[in-house]
């Protein structure tokens, strides 16, 4: 039989994002590896600033600073 691969889904966590500007970024990954329950809210900060670094120099749109930061709900 063979063996069960493990949910890529369950190796993340996912936040909604509101830039100051207004938009929206809905259900944003970030690695559940690095976050301890005492610190979650800055290490999640830091990795979507990151990924949106990123995609800016692909994209070479720029996004705004993030103004509120939350946890999806599932």
């Amino acid at each position: 039989m063979a063996k069960k691969r493990p949910r890529i889904e369950d190796n993340f966590v996912y936040f909604d994002v509101v830039y100051e500007d207004g938009s929206k970024s809905s259900r944003r990954k970030v690695n559940a590896a690095g976050l301890a329950r005492d610190e979650e809210e800055a290490f999640a900060l830091t990795e979507i600033m990151n990924q949106d670094r990123r995609i800016s120099e692909v994209s070479g749109k720029n996004r705004g600073p993030v103004k509120l930061l939350a946890r999806s709900a599932m």
